[in-house]
């Protein structure tokens, strides 16, 4: 019982946000390429393959973070009782867990077209290298965001079989929505980065946080309505656009305050809040095309 909980500490699975933000994109990109028209069940089939493969994908890739991270987690307060860090898990049991997931996980991508299990495996060296990003550059956020969200091509690739400029403007535009999250996410552990000399946009834009991110969820909102102009969306999918670019600009913005890291760790969480609502913005567009 007691290497279940340390497991399920160094998965992170009591904090589902980080599975859900995995998620959101991957069934953004499938609800756009599906054809509703044809029988619901394989979208819903397709639509728990992708919720299982966030799940075992952000838990290996939580177990390879803490393990190049360890020296790091050691040092900031907010992770220096994860499991590797603090000792309670050698390397070597974190390993075997995550190869066990990345095993999984694969089990569950066979269950796509090969063109979608080629796009996904040549993500891995994303997923795993994101981590060494902070020691060299002030953009690792920008990483995660080309990680983190490359299940919305996957999502489409696995019901088309191919790319095109759709799922792509999409894409863009969920790079910047990481971008912001994890900006504002990052300034939880500022001090203990700074004093350790990690990198992050967090750290490079202190001085106009508000203005960096309002850039971010400009270009965010952009993206999404010209992919909703070229999938020939109509009204209906714009006047539901007003309650996430409500959420963004008039609630993430007003009650994030970098000083404090409970503020930055709500308007980190209320972006689950924010996927969901794209995804039926997405859905009603899509059934009412």
């Amino acid at each position: 019982m007691n290497q279940i909980k340390l497991l399920i500490d160094l998965t992170r699975l009591k904090k589902p946000i980080g599975f859900m933000l995995l998620f959101w994109p991957c069934a953004w990109g499938l609800t756009l390429a599906y054809d509703f028209t044809e029988s619901i069940n394989n979208y819903f089939f397709y639509l728990v393959l992708f919720f299982l493969g966030s799940v075992l994908m952000r838990s290996a890739g939580c177990i390879v973070n803490d393990i190049l991270d360890k020296e790091f987690d050691s040092k900031v307060s907010r992770t220096k009782y994860r499991p590797i860090a603090s000792g309670k898990v050698s390397i070597k049991i974190a390993i075997i867990y995550s190869v066990i997931l990345c095993l999984l996980a694969f089990l569950v991508l066979l269950n796509f077209n090969f063109f979608t299990v080629l796009l996904a495996l040549g993500s891995m060296p994303l997923a795993f290298t994101y981590p060494l990003m902070k020691r060299f550059t002030y953009w690792p956020q920008l990483f995660l965001g080309i990680t983190f969200n490359y299940g919305l091509i996957l999502g489409w690739t696995s019901i088309k079989g191919g790319i095109d400029l759709l799922p792509v403007l999409f894409y863009f535009g969920a790079i910047f929505w990481t971008l912001g999250y994890d900006t504002i996410y990052g300034y939880q552990d500022i001090k203990d980065d700074e004093i350790i000399g990690l990198k992050s946009t967090s750290i490079k834009f202190k001085g106009k946080a508000k203005k960096f991110l309002f850039v971010c969820y400009a270009c965010l909102i952009i993206f999404f309505l010209i992919g909703g102009y070229f999938m020939k969306f109509n009204y209906i999918y714009y006047i539901l656009f007003f309650i996430p670019f409500i959420h963004l600009f008039f609630y993430q913005l007003k009650i994030f305050n970098l000083k404090d890291p409970s503020s930055c760790l709500k308007a980190f969480k209320s972006n689950n809040f924010f996927g969901l609502i794209i995804f039926f913005n997405i859905l009603i567009a899509k059934i009412f095309i």
